[in-house]
C-alpha cells in the first residue's frame, strides 16, 4: 500500500528493474522562485537603515533614574530610592562567576541542582557519541 502511495506522489523513471528505481519527488520549488525570494531579501536588507537611539548624557537623570526603564509612550523612567528602602538580601547577591561543585555545601539545593545539570551534562554528551 506504501508502495502504491509513494508511485502516486513520485514520479518515477522505469527504465530500469524496479529495485533499481530512481524517484524523483515533485516537491520542489523552481529554482527561479528561490533566487527571487533571495533577491527581494537582499533589497529589503541593503534599503534599510540602521536605527540610532538616543544615549541620556545628563547625568544628574542618570544618578537619580533607571534610565531605559520605561517601556511606555507616556510616562517616565523609575526614580532611584535611598539604599536603606530596598531589603537587606539585594545587597548580599552573589554576583560572581558561578561556583563551582566543589565550593558548594552538600546539604544546600544549590549543590543538588549542580550536581543533576552536571550529570544531565555528561550523559548527554555520552548518548551523542554512541553509534546505533
Amino acid at each position: 500500500m506504501t508502495l502504491l502511495l509513494s508511485l502516486i506522489r513520485q514520479t518515477t523513471i522505469t527504465t530500469a528493474p524496479l529495485h533499481f528505481v530512481v524517484s524523483k519527488c515533485g516537491y520542489a520549488a523552481p529554482a527561479s522562485a528561490v533566487f527571487s525570494a533571495k533577491a527581494k531579501k537582499a533589497k529589503k536588507a541593503a534599503g534599510s537603515t540602521k536605527i540610532v537611539l538616543p544615549v541620556e548624557t545628563d547625568t544628574k537623570k542618570l544618578v537619580e533614574y533607571v534610565c531605559g526603564s520605561n517601556i511606555l509612550k507616556e510616562g517616565e523612567d523609575v526614580k532611584l530610592k535611598d539604599d536603606s528602602e530596598y531589603p537587606d538580601w539585594l545587597w548580599n547577591i552573589y554576583l560572581g562567576e558561578p561556583k563551582k561543585l566543589e565550593e558548594l555545601d552538600p546539604n544546600t539545593k544549590a549543590y543538588w541542582r549542580k550536581l543533576r545539570e552536571k550529570n544531565l551534562r555528561r550523559n548527554n554528551r555520552l548518548i551523542a557519541g554512541k553509534k546505533f
